[in-house]
C-alpha cells in the first residue's frame, strides 16, 4: 500500500484574491488609487517564473486560455507539434527522485522509478490512481518496454540491466563486460532486431541512488564510507572497473561497445530516430568516481549502419539557452523526427522542463517545469501525451504529435 505521499497531486491552495483579503492587502490597494491596484492583479495567465509561482495541482487556477503559458513556441514548427488547448498537469507529487517513465501500451499504465526510495510507480490511465508497482527495484533508473511488452530495467544497486518476462520471471540481461562488473546503467532502448542497446554511467555509484564502490574504489577512494550498511547480502563489494560506455546486448546474449566513454563521457539518456537510422546519446555531468572532466551537458547523434556498427558522430545540441545550460537527460524521439529532451537546469529557474529540437538541431519549442525534469516518454492510448518524470512529482501534456515506440 502507498505511502501518504502517494497520491495524486491534489493539495489545495489560497487563491491570489484569498491571499490579499486575507492580508489586507485588497484594502489597501483600493484605497491607494488605480496604480497600486493594477500592480496588484496578474497582468496575464501565470507561469513558472511568476511571483507567487503557478500552482500546478488540480485546484489551482485556470491557466489554459488557449495555450498553455509553459508551453513556448520558439519556432513556427512547433506549433503543429502542441496542443493549444492541452494545459500542463501535474498527475502525482511525494516522490524523492523520479527517473525513467515508460509506458506500456497494452496495459495502459505508466511505470516510472523513485530512485533513491528503490520502488517503481505506477500510474493508471483510467482512473489515474498511482500505486507502488515494484519494490525492491534495485534503485532501477531507466525503464522501457521492447516489441515484446515487455519491461526492461536498468539498475543501479545491482549494476546490471534486467527484462521482466510475460510470465512473471526476471531475466538478467547483461551486468559485465569482458569479465568486469558494469559501473550503473542507466536508460535502455529496444531495436527491432531485437537487441537492446544501454548506456552505463558511474550515477549509481553513490548512497543515495544505489551502493558506492568497496574501499579503494573510485566513488569510495578513502575507505570511509561503509556501501554494505542498509543493503542486501552480497551488495557493497564491487568497484568501478569500467569506462562510462554504451553497449549493444545482441539477441544472442552477446554484449557490444558501441560507444566509448572518449566519444561520449557519461552517456545518460539514449533514443532511436523513428527510422532506427539515427542514435541519440545525452551526456552529462561529471559523476561519482570521474577522475576526467566528465561530460559536458550536451548531445550527441549517430548513424547506424545495417551491421549496427555507428559512424558519422556529430555534435546535435550543445543545450544552451538565453547563456544557461538545460542539461539534457532522458530522450524521445516523436513520429516526425523531432528530438525531445528533459531539461535539468539546475537553479535557473524557468529553463528546467523539456527542449524539443528538429531533426536538424535547431530548438523548436520547450515546455517550462517548475521542477528538474529527468526524464520523459511518450504514452497515452494514442501515445500523444508526453509524460515527465521531474524531481519529486509527474507532469504530462498532451501534443499533437505520437511518440515513436514502443517504450
Amino acid at each position: 500500500m502507498a505511502e501518504q505521499t502517494d497520491r495524486p497531486d491534489d493539495r489545495g491552495a489560497l487563491s491570489r484574491r484569498t491571499l490579499i483579503s486575507a492580508t489586507g492587502l485588497g484594502v489597501l490597494a483600493a484605497a491607494a488609487g488605480p496604480v497600486l491596484a493594477q500592480t496588484a492583479a496578474p497582468v496575464g495567465p501565470p507561469s513558472t517564473v511568476t511571483n507567487p509561482p503557478r500552482d500546478f495541482s488540480p485546484r489551482g487556477q485556470p491557466t489554459t486560455y488557449f495555450w498553455d503559458p509553459d508551453i513556448l513556441t520558439i519556432d513556427p514548427a512547433f506549433g503543429g507539434l502542441a496542443q493549444p488547448n492541452a494545459p500542463i498537469q501535474r498527475l502525482w507529487t511525494g516522490g524523492l527522485w523520479c527517473e525513467g517513465p515508460a509506458w506500456n501500451a497494452q496495459g495502459q499504465y505508466l511505470v516510472w522509478s523513485d530512485i533513491p526510495r528503490n520502488r517503481q510507480m505506477r500510474w493508471l490511465e483510467d482512473d489515474g490512481r498511482v500505486s507502488v508497482f515494484r519494490s525492491p527495484s534495485g534503485n532501477s533508473n531507466g525503464n522501457s518496454f521492447d516489441f515484446q511488452g515487455r519491461q526492461l530495467s536498468c539498475e543501479h544497486l545491482n549494476r546490471r540491466v534486467v527484462r521482466y518476462e510475460l510470465d512473471g520471471s526476471a531475466t538478467v540481461l547483461a551486468e559485465s563486460f569482458e569479465g568486469k562488473r558494469l559501473n550503473s546503467p542507466n536508460d535502455i532502448a529496444a531495436h527491432p532486431d531485437g537487441s537492446y542497446w544501454f548506456t552505463d554511467p558511474p550515477y549509481g555509484g553513490q548512497l543515495y541512488e544505489g551502493a558506492p564502490d568497496v574501499a579503494g574504489g573510485p566513488s569510495n577512494a578513502n575507505g570511509r564510507i561503509n556501501p554494505r550498511l542498509g543493503q542486501p547480502p552480497g551488495i557493497g563489494f564491487w568497484r568501478r572497473e569500467l569506462p562510462t560506455n554504451c553497449y549493444r546486448i545482441d539477441p544472442s546474449g552477446r554484449i557490444d561497445l558501441v560507444v566509448t566513454e572518449a566519444q561520449v563521457p557519461d552517456p545518460n539518456g539514449l533514443c532511436f530516430s523513428p527510422d532506427f537510422k539515427k542514435l541519440y546519446v545525452a551526456s552529462t555531468g561529471k559523476g561519482p568516481g570521474d577522475t576526467g572532466p566528465g561530460g559536458k551537458g550536451d548531445i550527441h547523434v549517430f548513424d547506424v549502419g545495417t551491421d549496427n556498427k555507428l559512424s558519422n558522430q556529430k555534435l546535435f545540441s550543445d543545450c544552451m539557452l538565453d547563456g544557461v545550460k538545460c542539461g539534457p537527460d532522458g530522450l524521445r524521439c516523436d513520429v516526425e523526427g523531432n528530438l525531445w529532451a528533459s531539461s535539468n537546469a539546475g537553479r535557473s529557474v524557468g529553463y528546467s522542463g523539456v527542449l524539443c529540437f528538429n531533426p536538424a538541431g535547431k530548438l523548436i519549442g520547450r515546455i517550462r517545469l517548475p521542477e528538474i525534469c529527468g526524464n520523459i516518454c511518450f504514452g497515452g492510448p494514442k501515445r500523444n501525451r508526453l509524460f515527465m518524470a521531474a524531481s519529486q512529482s509527474l507532469y504530462a501534456v498532451y501534443l499533437g504529435t505520437q511518440g515513436a515506440g514502443p517504450g
